[in-house]
C-alpha cells in the first residue's frame, strides 16, 4: 500500500543553520504541521531552534 493511500504525502522542510547555510529534509506526513513535528523529532538543531524553519513545502507527484 502506498504512502499516499495512507494519507501521507511528501513534504520538504527547509531551514537555516546558525552559519546561514540552507538545508532541507524530506518527510512523509499528513499535513505541514506533522512534517514540522517530524523535523523537530529527527533533527536536533531544529528541535532546539524551531524558528529556524523557513518553509514547509508539499511535494506534488
Amino acid at each position: 500500500m502506498s504512502n499516499t493511500a495512507n494519507g501521507r504525502v511528501p513534504y520538504t522542510v527547509r531551514h537555516r543553520t546558525s552559519d546561514g547555510d540552507k538545508l532541507e529534509s524530506c518527510f512523509y506526513a499528513c499535513d505541514a504541521f506533522e512534517a514540522r513535528m517530524l523535523a523537530m523529532e529527527f533533527n536536533e538543531y531544529i528541535k532546539k531552534h524551531p524558528n529556524c524553519i523557513d518553509s514547509i513545502l508539499k511535494i506534488s507527484a
